[in-house]
């Protein structure tokens, strides 16, 4: 008889949390954002816990959030977490001035930015071995790559 269930905008390993209205440009909130990317969530913790910027302190607060969301709403392991997505957008801008010289008057822009977390639970026997190939794939192209420049002539120039 009720409303129907939303579809989740999630995957089913896959936890989401966004805070609104963070008073600071999303240039600087992007900064502490990417700071986070791709860890393990108790990494990305201890690095917004001991960060310099005065915004870190909210973004923990949303990461927190995205990992309670994942271990209540979504029953995922918390061990096995990993930011998957942190992504920042424009909110309001607070539009002040200021009486300047000559009659002007100095615009002062308040921006509000809003951050998005998306935390995934990964298998990471699996992670590490994925991680471990391209690494290993990378060295082995690099490798190629040298041995193709280093032509005989070089060679014969190098000893001269």
């Amino acid at each position: 008889m009720g409303k129907e269930q939303n579809p989740r905008r999630v995957a089913e390993n896959e936890a989401m949390a966004k805070t609104k209205m963070l008073r600071t440009s999303p240039q600087k909130l992007n900064l502490v954002a990417a700071l986070i990317r791709g860890k393990k969530v108790d990494k990305a913790l201890a690095d917004l816990t001991f960060s310099k910027r005065r915004i870190a302190g909210d973004v923990k607060k949303c990461l927190q959030s995205a990992i309670a969301n994942a271990e209540n709403n979504h029953n995922l392991d918390v061990d096995n977490l990993v930011v998957a997505e942190a992504w920042v957008g424009k909110n309001l801008v607070m539009k002040r001035g200021r009486p300047r010289a000559r009659g002007r008057y100095g615009k002062i822009m308040k921006p509000f930015s809003e951050i998005t977390i998306k935390v995934r639970e990964v298998d990471l026997a699996a992670a590490e071995a994925a991680k471990k190939a391209a690494r290993d794939q990378k060295r082995t192209a690099s490798n190629r790559q040298a041995e193709a420049t280093a032509t005989p002539e070089a060679a014969v120039e190098e000893h001269a």
